[in-house]
């Protein structure tokens, strides 16, 4: 048998428990960081690629959302506060929108495209770790945040 504690075992250490549930706050911030630089590489690609009128305003509009998505989670992070899940559950459906919007609308360059492809793809996973380990974290209520 194995002499390791778990949660159920009525001599487990609660402050081993508890740190298992804690969240390194830093690298979750510095993640939410990663995000918004990826909407600002969103905005300026179709002026760096050649691009259409319609890919110019939809890598445009949905690059700033993501960079204000990430830009925020990235405050709250900062002012020792989880991350919002909401916000980052809307920036996957704004990552898996990019993912799409390749096949969806035409891009004028293969190169448009594909970075813009690329973009949605890492986008859409950061937001989804993020969200997944901001919903599982404990509230700061409950346990301090790991620094």
């Amino acid at each position: 048998m194995s002499e390791t504690p778990t949660d159920t075992d009525p001599g487990a250490d609660p402050e081993t428990a508890r740190n298992r549930n804690a969240l390194n706050t830093d690298t979750m911030q510095w993640l939410s960081a990663l995000i918004a630089v990826l909407g600002l590489y969103l905005v300026a690609s179709p002026f760096i690629f050649e691009a259409t009128d319609a890919a110019i305003w939809n890598d445009t509009l949905v690059g700033t959302a993501i960079f204000l998505t990430g830009g925020y989670n990235f405050y709250r992070m900062s002012k020792d506060r989880l991350a919002s899940v909401g916000v980052a559950s809307l920036t996957i459906l704004l990552g898996l929108w990019v993912l799409a919007s390749p096949f969806v609308i035409e891009m004028g360059s293969n190169e448009l495209a594909t970075g813009t492809a690329i973009t949605g793809a890492l986008v859409a996973l950061l937001a989804a770790y993020n969200a997944y380990a901001n919903n599982k974290a404990d509230t700061p209520e409950r346990a301090t945040a790991r620094t």
